[in-house]
């Protein structure tokens, strides 16, 4: 039913039958007749006791004598965003409206589209923001795409499903001053050295449950090969060529309604990357134990699940890890910030670099050339050769 013909008023009527057959066994119903087409329509919700079930009859009730839909109360927030958007969107300009739209079509519906509406807390919020920074997303892409979840959830706060806003959420903007800062210390997003990168992966694998090794090899391939967690997610054993040790990244594991997908890489293009010698042999050791199977995934968790940078942070307890080993800032994209700052160092041309990193345009990319001491007291060196010449 659209948010046009919400039915003011509605008579409901209402019941609860016990199951004893389920985990909640009480299940709450509510039926009404459309006033609109006349068809019986109903909703229902299960809850561990009677009291629970009576509780959420009574929040249908109240709400639909409101005006609201009681079909909203079941639905998800995709469903929900659908029916409400005119409203949530209202009084903006097509200039602001625009960038809103893209914001929920393209990252809040993927990764939230699928929770039903009164699930949504605010550290589902705050985990689901935090993520898209760790894929990479832009400060203005990040503000849009929560901007559109505010005003979404704020009229589900006027309809009455909800008592607060979880979107309304704070701390994000700061993890971009910390990331994207780069004038005082322009090397802080990378790791310093390969030991710093062995150190790291070490202690992740020594706090994740049952000391999982994958954990340390998936960070240290993807700062080798300046990946994304979801490109090192998505590798199959027949994109990665032993002879000439390139892998083609041609996708990436990434949240979707329902659960995880494998979709093209950002910027839907494949691209070949390099697999440097210190890297070979982890890599060789994993295609040995996979032969004879060319779609298996080169990395998993311990229990053969696709990995997300939200699971490698959960399953690490990354930000107490990182913490202790001093590295504060550090998030997982940083490793693909590593990668890439680590071949600029050692003087990839950046019109090279770009197409390791898949990037659409080399101001993307220049912004990885920071040089190092080492490579400035180096630029004096040879400034001062060349004028003794």
């Amino acid at each position: 039913m659209t948010p046009e013909r919400l039915p003011v008023g509605l008579s409901l009527s209402a019941d609860v039958e016990y199951r004893n057959d389920r985990l909640k066994p009480y299940r709450a119903r509510v039926r009404w007749v459309d006033p609109v087409d006349k068809r019986r329509r109903s909703i229902s919700e299960a809850a561990p006791d009677e009291d629970a079930a009576q509780k959420w009859i009574d929040e249908v009730m109240a709400a639909a004598a409101a005006g609201v839909d009681p079909a909203t109360f079941t639905m998800s927030l995709a469903e929900y965003g659908g029916c409400v958007m005119p409203l949530a969107m209202r009084g903006l300009e097509a200039k602001t409206l625009d960038p809103y739209l893209a914001g929920w079509r393209l990252r809040v519906v993927p990764s939230l589209g699928h929770l039903p509406v009164r699930r949504i807390t605010n550290g589902v919020v705050d985990r689901t923001v935090f993520g898209w920074i760790d894929e990479g997303h832009g400060r203005s892409t990040v503000k849009n795409s929560l901007a559109a979840l505010v005003r979404v959830m704020e009229q589900a706060v006027r309809d009455g499903l909800i008592g607060r806003n979880p979107a309304r959420i704070t701390g994000w903007q700061r993890q971009y001053r910390q990331a994207f800062d780069e004038l005082d210390d322009p090397r802080a997003l990378a790791l310093p050295d390969w030991a710093a990168l062995v150190k790291l992966a070490d202690a992740l694998v020594a706090r994740s449950a049952g000391r999982f090794a994958g954990w340390g090899e998936a960070v240290v391939f993807a700062a080798c090969t300046a990946a994304r967690i979801g490109e090192v997610s998505g590798v199959r054993v027949r994109d990665i060529d032993p002879g000439a040790w390139v892998w083609t990244v041609c996708r990436q594991t990434t949240p979707s309604p329902g659960g995880l997908v494998d979709k093209a890489t950002k910027g839907r293009c494949a691209r070949r990357v390099p697999l440097i010698e210190e890297v070979r042999p982890l890599v060789a050791r994993r295609l040995d134990k996979l032969q004879g199977r060319p779609d298996a995934r080169l990395f998993t968790g311990p229990r053969g699940g696709r990995l997300t940078t939200a699971v490698l942070r959960d399953a690490t307890h990354w930000d107490e890890v990182v913490t202790t080993l001093g590295f504060e800032s550090l998030r997982r994209h940083d490793l693909r910030h590593t990668g890439l700052t680590w071949m600029a160092d050692a003087g990839v041309p950046v019109h090279v670099l770009r197409l390791i990193a898949g990037h659409g345009s080399l101001t993307t990319t220049q912004r990885y050339l920071h040089p190092d001491l080492d490579a400035i007291v180096g630029a004096g060196a040879a400034l001062s050769v060349h004028l003794a010449k």
